[in-house]
């Protein structure tokens, strides 16, 4: 891997970035390296659905599989060993990662959206009922939402929506402040959002949020899945009770993600499915259940996933998630201004100094989201139209659907100078 060295990259102001990290790292990621429709060379701007896998991360998921594939936990064979070695090796560098306590806060999951199923399923439905509040915003992704729509109407709660504030459309912290009570009993919001990349204040939510939470005895759950790939997150001052990711969107694969726990709240949660791994003792009439993470991990888990998730963890604990953040705030920042000056170009969400992720959500006057994204795709950049998830949102916004382009650490200052080009040239045509 290419270490970060002085400067190369032309920040939006004209003065030289303080990395290279775009360019210098290029190298390590295959798919980047390919041209589409016959020849156009790819420009990858939809990291915000999913990343691409450095050869670090390909390499571990090939030696698992053709080296030491085998089950975890329950063989004393060596390569049963081995496995279960890996495979708790990556969730202490999840761990690391986030600053847990313990890696026996670690519940590994299929993704983000199981995480956050698995406390509105476990911890919800023992703690909610008539009377209840859960607490959530207009901008948090289906995953965040749809589960505590089911968990309120399963147990008689209600939900409360935040809405946003009008000038920067960022999630209305004075809202949330007013709308919580002793009836609230758990808050549940995106870190990063995914459409508008708007960040929640860091010390509101560690100071203010965590204050007001414990004030009305409510807990704290954060979606970190933008936020985690991009920037420091430490569970520890954080002041969350739980946070979620997923693997896939900070250069892992798919299928793994993980929910991180307070010690003793994860205690105290019943297990949300049965099976093997997560017993302790199994009686033909009743069983006894492991201590957690065991108690939420049922069944042959994504071993190789999880692998190839810590050696992800590793590539981009190397690059400095600093290094990252500072980056990402350039491109995304000249990105948002090249956008902005593109005739008829609404772009969602705060300014760049507002925003936790290089993203840009947008629509043009008169164009559909769908055109834009499928006539970029034919001179090879892919950028994502639609709801992005949020239809609430969208619906918010006063919008059906919208453009998304999403870079990410691989990405250059160049191919933001290329996509807003082609964007112009497609406009010309379109209109």
């Amino acid at each position: 891997m290419l270490p970060l060295q002085e400067p190369l990259v032309a920040s939006p102001s004209g003065q030289e970035s303080r990395s290279r990290l775009g360019e210098g790292i290029r190298s390590d990621f295959p798919i980047l390296h390919q041209t589409v429709h016959g020849d156009k060379q790819l420009i990858y701007f939809d990291n915000g659905a999913t990343s691409q896998k450095p050869k670090q991360v390909l390499e571990a998921l090939r030696a698992y599989n053709e080296g030491y594939n085998a089950n975890v936990h329950r063989g004393v064979h060596y390569l049963a060993a081995k496995a279960t070695s890996a495979y708790e090796d990556a969730r202490d560098k999840v761990a690391r990662l986030i600053n847990a306590k313990s890696s026996r806060e670690i519940v590994f999951t299929p993704n983000a959206t199981a995480g956050l199923n698995l406390v509105a399923q476990s911890w919800g439905r023992s703690n909610l009922g008539p009377g209840d509040e859960v607490v959530v915003s207009v901008a948090e992704h289906h995953s965040n939402l749809v589960p505590w729509q089911m968990a309120c109407q399963a147990t008689g709660a209600t939900l409360r929506v935040v809405p946003l504030t009008k000038d920067t459309q960022e999630i209305d912290m004075q809202a949330l402040k007013d709308v919580l009570s002793e009836k609230t009993k758990i808050v549940a919001l995106v870190y990063v959002s995914n459409m508008l990349g708007s960040i929640l204040d860091v010390d509101f939510v560690a100071e203010e949020t965590c204050k007001l939470c414990m004030q009305v005895g409510a807990k704290l759950l954060l979606d970190c899945s933008q936020a985690i790939p991009n920037m420091p997150v430490d569970v520890q001052t954080l002041g969350a009770d739980w946070i979620v990711a997923t693997g896939h969107k900070l250069c892992g694969p798919t299928g793994i993600g993980f929910l991180w726990g307070r010690s003793e709240v994860l205690e105290q949660m019943p297990p949300y499915l049965g099976g093997g791994e997560m017993i302790e003792n199994v009686f033909l009439d009743h069983s006894t259940y492991a201590p957690p993470p065991s108690r939420f991990e049922p069944g042959t888990p994504a071993i190789a996933e999880a692998i190839g998730m810590g050696a992800a963890v590793d590539y981009i604990s190397d690059l400095g998630l600093e290094n990252i953040h500072s980056y990402e705030q350039e491109l995304g920042g000249y990105l948002y201004e090249k956008l902005s000056s593109v005739p008829g170009v609404t772009i969602y969400g705060p300014p760049p100094e507002k925003r936790g992720s290089p993203l840009c959500s947008f629509n043009v006057e008169g164009v559909h989201a769908t055109d834009l994204s499928t006539f970029l795709d034919f001179e090879g950049i892919a950028v994502r139209s639609g709801h992005h998830c949020t239809q609430p949102l969208h619906h918010h916004l006063g919008i059906n659907a919208s453009a998304r382009a999403s870079p990410y650490i691989y990405n250059t200052v160049g191919e933001v100078d290329t996509f807003v080009e082609e964007l112009q040239n497609v406009l010309k045509f379109l209109k």
